[in-house]
Order: structure tokens, then sequence, then C-alpha cells
């Protein structure tokens, strides 16, 4: 890595700028006025023997408005894309004047762009008070969409919709303890794209997973900076309530070589991106969006590192998720759970401590790496996801997957030697349907994409309960409702972590489109009026059972001995052979050894599952047994249809 500090500094006597290229034959530094409209100088940088150019400017301070201008060959077919007409924004910008927007000028050789592209702002830099993470594995993660979470909410003033800032208002903070939010995990806020189809359908990139500037916070989300990001952190962290970044290092917005040139493919797009071997005009497409980072080379490893060392250092956050995380660990040759940036990240000072998520697949050769990441990586687990889906539709044999999805995925999470779970157990995220249209929906419905519904997965594991859509019937309102209830209770019933999506608590709809990527509209804003206070207090009820046995903040696998856990037949047997191999198989029960945190006693905790359409008759041995939802003493053992019972004896 390279001595001092990357991008724009201050200094004692003004700022000092540096930026890597390996290719390029000179930089020029260009400042502009406060307004960021007007170019007043543009300065040729020094180029060092190791790809640095560095200047030193006496005079400037905070609030200083700048880009950088690579000179250089253009042969896109030699992966050479020096443009001197293209402004470029510092990879290690911290701030920047306004949101990037697409237009088709940038993608155009020898088309001056800086009236278009962002201007970095040369900051001051205020570290703050570095805390353990409050969040801990086997906690409640809440992904939050922070503008599609906050537009529609009453409580919130106006001027503070859509902002980071909204989630530290009072109304916010209540619903997030009331439900028992352990952490936050914030879908991206650093600066991003829309994709170039977008305008012409009139729609635009909701969601941020289009970056270019790694570090600056998008002006739109975040308009006050890293200022407002740290003291939202801290007033989360008041609230005994986390913070995790999801972070997008696995392409940028420049897309393929159709795309605009706005920040590292101007400034050296052999260096930063991946290419096929041998064919430098050729970009890797491992993630499905035109380009891949190359993660592997040392200087994009360093901005890797030294931007989330930026996040914990300057905001305080608790961790990070990555998205499409096995571009981390790739080199041209493929995923290794042992790569340097990925060890880079784990061994770091600062970040030793954070935690960690990857979403362990990308679309690249031998991109689904579930269960290998190095710990203490978490990982998004998405067997466990289809395996509890399909158990509630209906799907034959499902009995054995739902058991070992329950119990951590020792099958998953053991390779490698490894005795505890990492799993993060979801039934739904912002990729695909929400809890609701999981069983409101039997096939997809992403006609508002403009893509003519083939954009977003096919195979969800849906089903609707016997009507497409929107139902008026309230026995079918009544079924879906029962069905997300048994699977918000099962999802809080996994051992490892849980993780739910903002909205799912209340049975939010998105009129079964399962990739509402480009809907910031009222399909992916939360309507706060339209959430049913029913599941919400149920939600909040689970999450509450979940806090108070101490066996959901255990990782380690389940070993069978000591009875730590028991799976029994309605017969309150344990299951046989038979049994689980039984492909019609509607019920099971879990008990689980525990301490019950509300008396400080052992006791016995047991999870009923019932997927039939029958009420059915059960028994469990030993006893009494207690509802934890009723408080009454479960007796005959009669389980409602399509339902998860919790209850526990001492």
């Amino acid at each position: 890595m390279t001595q001092g500090p990357l991008g724009a500094v201050l200094t004692p006597k003004g700022a000092r700028f540096s930026i890597f290229s390996a290719h390029a034959s000179s930089m020029e530094l260009c400042l502009f006025d406060e307004d960021g409209e007007t170019e007043t100088a543009r300065l040729t940088m020094p180029r060092a023997d190791d790809g640095l150019f560095i200047l030193n400017i006496d005079g400037l301070g905070a609030g200083t408005r700048y880009g950088f201008r690579a000179h250089g060959l253009y042969e896109p077919d030699q992966g050479l894309w020096f443009d001197a007409s293209k402004l470029l924004v510092d990879p290690y910008a911290k701030q920047l004047d306004r949101p990037f927007r697409h237009d088709a000028k940038l993608s155009h050789f020898g088309v001056e762009t800086a009236g278009l592209v962002p201007k970095a702002i040369l900051t001051s830099e205020k570290p703050v008070k570095r805390e353990k993470p409050q969040f801990a594995p086997g906690g409640l993660i809440y992904e939050v969409a922070v503008r599609p979470f906050t537009m529609l909410h009453p409580d919130v003033p106006e001027y503070q919709r859509g902002t980071v800032a909204a989630l530290a208002h009072p109304a916010v903070l209540a619903h997030l303890k009331h439900i028992g939010v352990d952490a936050v995990e914030l879908m991206p806020i650093t600066a991003w794209i829309d994709e170039r189809h977008l305008p012409a359908l009139g729609l635009t990139n909701g969601w941020g997973y289009n970056p270019v500037a790694f570090m600056a916070l998008d002006p739109r989300l975040v308009p006050g900076g890293m200022a407002e990001l740290a003291e939202t952190v801290r007033i989360l962290h008041e609230n005994d309530i986390g913070v995790l970044l999801d972070l997008v290092f696995n392409h940028t917005g420049e897309s393929d070589r159709h795309g605009a040139t706005l920040s590292l493919r101007g400034i050296d797009n052999l260096t930063y991106y991946h290419h096929m071997p041998g064919e430098p005009g050729h970009l890797v497409n491992d993630t499905g969006t035109g380009n891949t980072v190359a993660c592997d080379h040392p200087m994009v490893r360093q901005l890797i590192v030294d931007t989330l060392r930026h996040f914990v250092l300057h905001a305080g956050v608790d961790g990070f998720r990555f998205d499409l995380a096995p571009i981390l660990g790739r080199s041209i040759n493929g995923f290794s759970r042992d790569s340097e940036t990925l060890t880079a990240i784990l061994t770091d000072s600062v970040l030793s401590d954070r935690v960690m998520i990857a979403e362990p697949w990308d679309i690249g050769p031998g991109g689904y790496q579930l269960g290998n990441f190095p710990p203490p990586f978490l990982e998004w687990n998405d067997r466990a996801r289809d395996d509890v889906r399909s158990y509630w539709r209906g799907d034959a044999g499902k009995t054995g997957v739902l058991a070992s999805g329950l119990a951590g995925s020792s099958d998953i999470f053991s390779r490698h030697g490894l005795d505890h779970t990492r799993s993060v157990n979801f039934l739904a995220a912002h990729d695909g349907f929400t809890l609701m249209d999981l069983v409101s929906h039997q096939h997809k419905h992403n006609e508002a994409n403009g893509e003519d519904n083939r954009d977003g997965h096919n195979d969800n594991q849906s089903w609707n309960n016997g009507v497409e859509g929107k139902s008026e019937d309230p026995q079918i309102i009544a079924a879906r409702r029962a069905d997300v209830e048994a699977l918000l209770a099962t999802l809080f019933a996994t051992r490892g972590s849980v993780m739910l999506t903002a909205g799912d608590e209340g049975g939010r709809s998105q009129a079964g489109n399962n990739n509402a990527y480009a809907q910031d509209n009222a399909i992916t804003w939360i309507d706060w009026s339209a959430l049913d206070p029913q599941l919400i207090a149920r939600t909040a009820e689970l999450s509450r059972f979940r806090r108070r046995f101490d066996v959901f903040s255990k990782a380690s696998f389940f070993t069978g001995q000591n009875e730590d856990v028991t799976w029994l037949n309605e017969h309150g047997q344990p299951m046989s052979v038979g049994d689980w191999e039984n492909p019609e198989r509607a019920y099971l029960a879990m008990l689980l050894k525990s301490i019950d945190r509300q008396t400080g006693l052992p006791c016995r905790l047991a999870i009923l599952f019932n997927r039939s359409h029958e009420v059915l008759k059960t028994w469990l041995p030993g006893g009494p047994w207690q509802d934890l939802a009723t408080n009454k003493r479960l007796s005959d053992f009669s389980l409602p249809p399509r339902s998860v019972t919790w209850a526990v004896t001492t």
C-alpha cells in the first residue's frame, strides 16, 4: 500500500491531492468556484515513480471544489479510455456537491462533461469516538432503504423525509424499538448513478446499487454529509441500535464499454476493472452490471479498506454488508476465501472488531460461495430462505431441510472445520418479493419496470392463497395474514442472526414486483397508514420471545447431546427415519434447552409447526406447557391451521 493518504487532505498550509494511475501519461487537478460551475484553475500534477500523481497547494481550505482530468491514449479495444474532456471524480472523494445524473454525453469521446459531473468537496475529517459494535450475532437486523422507508412517514417532517436523519426521529426510533431491532442495515447511501436505460422509461434507481464514488455519501439521502450520518449513528446507538452499511464494491455505475466515463474508467480502466485475459477491451462481467471491480489489485484493495475505515472512524458504524461479496475474494483465477483483500479487511486494526456480512454469490464462474467465507463473516443464507418458503408452500419432503435451517444450517457452515453457524436467516429481502407478496403472488409482476416482465427472478417459491394479487375476500386476507405470521414465527425461531426487511412486519406490498430497484415511487415507498397493526404486534411479540431465551444468542451447532435440541412427531415421540422421510408430513416440534431470561431459570422451549390447513391434535411430553402468546396452559394441543406455536415449561 502507498505511503500517506490518497485523495484530497488538508495540510497546515493548504491541501495535498494525490491519485493513482499506472497508465495515464499525465494528470491535471481542476479547481472550481464555490458553486462548482466555473473551472478556476487547471494544474498539472507531478508524477512519482509508483504511479502516484501528487500536488500540494497552499492557501486552499475546506469547501474547495475539485476534480481530475487524465491524459493518455484513447483506445477502448486496448482497455485505454483516457479523455481529457471528461472531468473525473476522485475515488477518495468524501463529499460531492450534487448527485450523479445520467447523460449520453458522459459516454462520448471528446465531449466536455464538467457541467454534468459532481465536484468533490475538500472536507475536514472529524473522528468520532470508537465503541464496541452494538450488534452481536444472533440479533435482529432490519434492512432499510432510507428513502422508501421515510418518504410517507406521517410523523417525520417533510423536509427530513427520504434522508438518513429521519432514522433518528423519535417516531421512527419508537417503531424500531417496539419490534426489537438490534441493528439497521442501510441499503446503499453512497453516491450512485441511474442505469442508462432508466431515464427513457421515466424511472430512477431508488436502491443505490450502482455506485460511482465509494466513500462519498449521496447528497439526496444524506444532505448533511458525514456529520448527518455520524449524528444519526450516535442517536441510534443511544437507543441500543447498531448501524450496518450495505456497500457495493463489486461494480460501478460506469457499466460496460457503452457506459459513462465518470471516475475509475477515465483514471485507469486497466487497473480498476477486470478484463478477459489477452482481451484488454473485454470487460469481465461477473456482476451482471457490465463491469467487475478488480478487488485483487493492491490499489483497489487499499481503496476498499480505506473506505471501510473511513465509515468506522468518522461515523462510528458497527459493520458492513457486502453486495455480491465473492468479488472481494476474486482474482482472474476465481474466488479464494483466503484472498488478500478479504484478509486485509479482517486483520485491519480498525476493522477487526466490526460486523462483516457477505452476500455470498455473484454470477461469475464458481460464484455461489455460501458457507465458504472466512470467519467471522456472517453470510446471507438463501438456502434456508428457499427451504422455509417451500416448506410453507406445501412442497413435499421439506421437513428435514426445515429442521436444518432452524438449527443453523450446520451442513453448510461446518465446512472448513467450524463448530458454529454464521447464518443470517431471512425470508425476504430488498431483492425479490416482500413477505406479503410471497403469499399473494404465484408469479412476478414487473411490468412497471419497462422490460416486459423479463427482469427479476422467476422461481420465488411463492403461492397466492387462491387469487393472484390483491383480494377483498376476507378468507383470503386472513389466510395470507396467517401465512405471514407463520413465516415470521419460523424466522424468529432460527439459530443464527435474523434479518427482516423494513415493512414486512406490517404486510407491505409491492404489487408483486420482485425487482423494484427502479421504482422510486409508491410501489416501494412504505405506506405507514396501510401497515397491519396485528402483524406488527405479532412481530414485536416474536422478537420479545427470541430475546427472552438465551438459546437464540448462541451460535454453536446443536449436537443432540444433553437434549440441547429434540425433534418430535405429533405423538410426542422422537422423529423416526420414517417420520423424516414422509413427504407429506405437516407437523414438526422442536424442543430446545434454554435459560429463561425472564425468570433466570433453566427451561424447555417448544416450537410447534403445523403447515396443514386443518387443526392438528398433537402432544408434548413433560409439562405443564404454557403458550407464550396467550400465557395460558396448553392442555389439548390443538394447533390451528398454518401456524407456529411457541410454548415453555420449567
